[in-house]
């Protein structure tokens, strides 16, 4: 005896239950393929589709379920510690995008040549990005230098009290 095969077309609709023969004559007939997609089921189950679009249809699954794990990385701006007001703003403008995207950012501060004289000047930008902040961003990871560069990391503000304290005592 044929091992029973529950067959589906293309479209979701039951066919019934078929031997293995006839199912494979079902497929050529509709020029598709016939695959077994629960070999555990009682009787188990196959579907007469077209396998190159399954397959399709599954990596695109896959692609995007890997492209949504992606959001919450790490973007990175850089700043001059002798930047403009109206940068800084554009800057900060940006890094409210990636922020509401679910990213956290890095705001480095590039020095070059006699900058490194004067670190408080970085310092004092960066202050200035948190002000102009506000309550859109919290530190994530304090400022620190990395050979020329002063970096600080800024996650997504919370919307209750403890993000405002702590604001005020990065300020200070």
């Amino acid at each position: 005896m044929a091992p029973k095969l529950r067959v589906m077309d293309s479209k979701g609709e039951k066919l019934g239950i078929l031997t293995k023969t006839e199912a494979l004559e079902k497929a050529k007939e509709m020029g598709l393929d016939l695959i077994e997609i629960a070999p555990n089921a009682n009787p188990p189950v196959a579907k007469i589709t077209d396998f190159q679009k399954l397959r399709y249809e599954e990596n695109k699954k896959e692609r995007a379920s890997r492209k949504g794990a992606s959001v919450g990385g790490l973007k990175e701006l850089w700043l001059s510690p002798r930047i403009a007001e109206h940068d800084l703003k554009v800057r900060l403008a940006r890094t409210k995008e990636f922020l509401k995207g679910g990213y956290k950012v890095k705001l480095t501060i590039k020095f070059k040549g006699r900058e490194m004289a004067h670190p408080e000047l970085g310092h004092q930008v960066l202050q200035d990005a948190l002000n102009l902040l506000g309550d859109a961003a919290t530190v994530e990871k304090e400022a620190k230098f990395e050979s020329r560069k002063l970096s600080i990391i800024v996650g997504k503000g919370r919307k209750d009290k403890n993000a405002e304290t702590e604001n005020k005592k990065i300020n200070t």
